[in-house]
């Protein structure tokens, strides 16, 4: 009786190692291609930055906050070779083998820029001009094989957090007009998406209203923009027309300077510049 309880009980211990699924490891971190390109470099003061140059030998727009952290996009590209699709978008497929073949090369390429199209959903990412993976798919498909980049310099230390809002005395939430589009409209799969009048914009904006409340809040408390401290803001609470063109100027501010100098969001990602105009019209 003993010895058929151990043989039930091996027997159960083996059932049970071998339903388990294996675990994939993660790439080998040095065949993933560098972006080549620095986030946040010369911010337009609408949220975008240089990108790669493009045909005419100027540098393509792209989001402020393209490409994305390497660790996190790692992080993400794992997750999606592990899949073996991309989670965000799971109608695209993706591997990632290691040998030195011209097949497997540009199927790394390939996992790599699917992976930064899609790192928060749907076409909703960086675009590939945020790299140089263009350049190198190039440089691949005319046989050359294409040792990783070096990594960019690294950015400027980030500007501080926001100071958060004074517990009480903040502005009037009902004196901050709605964004009046919505986020995540339309994305076209390269990081861009609908803002007013079809005009593209980050698919990240506009931000969550309660971040651009804090924000606005800390700005209008420290009579500047705290990410841009040359930019000063007021946000009176009367209605004539300067305490009007006060306001929304704080508005469009805060929302332009949202995560650095310059480095925010448009304002087509809202409806403030019609708002602006239509103060400016007044008597």
């Amino acid at each position: 009786m003993k010895f058929s309880t151990v043989i039930l009980s091996a027997a159960a211990i083996a059932a049970s190692v071998s339903s388990r699924p294996l675990q994939r490891r993660d790439v080998n971190a040095a065949l993933i291609p560098q972006f080549g390109i620095q986030a946040g470099v010369n911010p337009d003061g609408t949220g975008n930055c240089d990108g790669v140059n493009g045909p005419n030998g100027r540098p393509i727009l792209i989001p402020c906050a393209c490409p994305p952290n390497r660790d996190d996009f790692i992080r993400q590209l794992n997750q999606n070779v592990a899949a073996g699709h991309v989670i965000n978008n799971p109608g695209v497929g993706i591997s990632f083998p290691e040998d030195g073949s011209q097949a497997s090369q540009l199927a790394r390429l390939n996992a790599a820029t699917v992976t930064l199209q899609n790192l928060h959903g749907p076409g909703v990412g960086c675009p590939q001009a945020a790299t140089t993976f263009g350049a190198q798919l190039q440089a691949i498909q005319s046989g050359q094989t294409v040792a990783p980049a070096p990594a960019p310099a690294p950015a400027p230390a980030p500007a501080p957090a926001p100071a958060p809002a004074p517990a009480a005395g903040g502005v009037d939430p009902n004196l901050v007009p709605d964004f009046g589009v919505a986020r995540g409209a339309s994305p076209d799969g390269t990081g861009n998406c609908k803002g007013l009048n079809n005009i593209n914009i980050p698919c990240s904006c506009p931000p969550d209203r309660n971040a651009f409340i804090a924000s606005l809040n800390a700005n209008v408390a420290a009579g500047h923009a705290v990410n841009n401290p040359s930019v000063a803001v007021s946000f009176p609470t009367g209605q004539s027309k300067g305490e009007q063109q006060a306001r929304i100027g704080a508005l469009l501010v805060t929302l332009q300077n949202l995560n650095g100098p310059g480095v925010g969001c448009p304002a087509v990602s809202t409806v403030y510049a019609q708002l602006q105009q239509q103060i400016n019209a007044l008597p």
